[in-house]
């Protein structure tokens, strides 16, 4: 009867709705393959951006992986005593701590990412190649428009 009362569901509504729902579907299902790796995304996250980008300090890969610095430092913390990255003083800027993926790191990025690379293909394999780019469009154009907001 309560619900009689209510205004319709708004357009924005129902798309955030559809996102976070979406988000979460996906999120559960490469967590499932991370676990068993004994990562979490984010630091899968970090290894990527590692392996992929090269050495950075620890706000680079922050930003590259949408993380705020605090919680940065204890997925950088885990990872180092798994011996997964290294963390060094920047020579130029003592200041600055930079973090280096190790040859274990390597090694466990290139083992999982094939896998995980075709967990991302099969969830996505429900949208047609067009639809995927127009996704892939809408998505950045999203996240751009609201970075800063």
């Amino acid at each position: 009867m309560w619900r009689q009362n209510m205004a319709p569901k708004s357009t924005a509504l129902t798309l955030y709705t559809r996102l976070m729902r979406a988000t979460t579907t996906v999120t559960e299902k490469m967590h499932r393959h991370l676990q068993d790796h004994r990562l979490s995304i984010s630091q899968f996250g970090v290894l990527e951006a590692l392996y992929h980008l090269g050495p950075m300090c620890q706000k680079e890969i922050g930003g590259k992986i949408l993380k705020t610095s605090g919680n940065m430092t204890l997925v950088i913390d885990n990872l180092e005593k798994s011996n997964l990255v290294r963390r060094q003083k920047d020579p130029e800027d003592r200041r600055r701590t930079i973090v280096t993926i190790t040859d274990k790191g390597a090694d466990v990025i290139q083992t999982i990412f094939p896998h995980h690379e075709n967990i991302a293909r099969e969830i996505f394999s429900v949208l047609d190649p067009e639809e995927q780019s127009t996704l892939g469009t809408l998505l950045k154009k999203l996240g751009m428009e609201n970075l800063n907001t």
